[in-house]
């Protein structure tokens, strides 16, 4: 062995790795001015748990009161608490947004605690992995009535109180790449997330002369702790190694995405604070992405095809 090879370094033998997109700021610090959302009230859907608390969060740091809303109402107590120490009032209304009467019942709460909200985050969906072969009428029915008819009606009931109040005010669709790629193995989600990506591009021009925007926001991979134990078991499949955290070194799910990182929850948040933000009101009908360009094909051929039954583990369909 050469002296020169003996002396390589641990950066030589890198040299050469690209590094990925940079890590994200700090959590806390945000690009919008402190006060941005001062005295308005932001609901959020879902915003007990994982991303829908995430984005709380953001706005809470902004100035924003908030109300939160999701079916199960001790995860409500805690993400309250939590939140509240933000900074501004939270207040939590549990709901079944498949019903239009507690949807109207949500409104309600808002209006008494902290007035009429001024930015809806439809964020709430149901969602599990399962081989369309096998999905009973049940699961689609209830993935469907959640993700894509409790967005309608929540995002109806917001509009028709601005309506009638003569107020703007800005909705944010929370959707899925898989409404323009398909989604093998969430036939049921992946139709419902193309729904709400309509419903955006249709109400955005619908309400637009009365000063309501309605945009979309779909986030990428964003590992969090709220994750359900199926979609949990099918990224540890995927990649065994502990997931490369947004601001850790490259390694397991990171060095699947082109950006070699996950996203973290936060950066969703602030895609969502700029959306409804006074920054952003020519922006309307939109669908931003925020997953390091992910979604997009990579490869120069496409890899082979594995069916969906054999990455979820199952055998044969057997009738």
């Amino acid at each position: 062995m050469r002296d020169t090879d003996a002396a390589m370094t641990d950066d030589d033998a890198n040299e050469g790795t690209p590094p990925g997109l940079p890590a994200p700021a700090p959590l806390g610090t945000s690009a919008l001015p402190e006060g941005t959302y001062d005295g308005v009230t932001v609901l959020v859907t879902g915003g007990g748990t994982g991303l829908g608390k995430a984005i709380a969060a953001e706005f809470a740091r902004l100035g924003a009161d908030l109300v939160i809303a999701s079916r199960k109402e001790e995860r409500l107590k805690a993400a309250r608490d939590e939140l509240a120490a933000l900074g501004g009032r939270v207040t939590a209304v549990p709901c079944d947004i498949r019903d239009p009467e507690r949807v109207a019942e949500v409104f309600d709460a808002a209006r008494e605690a902290c007035g009429l909200p001024g930015v809806l985050v439809n964020n709430a969906a149901a969602n599990f992995p399962v081989p369309a072969e096998d999905m009973s009428p049940n699961a689609w029915r209830s993935v469907v009535d959640i993700t894509l008819t409790g967005t309608f009606f929540m995002t109806r009931e917001f509009a028709r109180r601005h309506l009638a109040a003569g107020t703007p005010g800005s909705v944010i669709n929370i959707g899925a790449s898989y409404a323009w790629t398909g989604g093998p193995g969430f036939a049921h989600s992946a139709a419902a997330k193309a729904g709400v990506h309509s419903l955006v591009e249709s109400l955005a021009v619908e309400w637009g002369p009365y000063g309501i925007q309605v945009n979309g926001l779909v986030p990428g991979l964003m590992p969090h702790g709220d994750m359900t134990a199926d979609i949990r078991g099918n990224l540890d499949r995927a990649a065994p190694a502990p997931e490369h955290a947004a601001d850790e070194p490259r390694q397991g799910l990171g060095s699947r995405q082109p950006a070699l990182r996950v996203g973290a929850p936060r950066e969703l948040g602030w895609a969502a604070t700029f959306l409804a933000s006074p920054y952003a009101r020519f922006i309307t009908g939109h669908t931003l992405v925020v997953d390091g360009a992910n979604w997009q094909r990579r490869g120069l051929v496409s890899p082979e095809v594995v069916t969906v039954r054999e990455q979820m583990g199952r055998g044969p369909f057997e009738g």
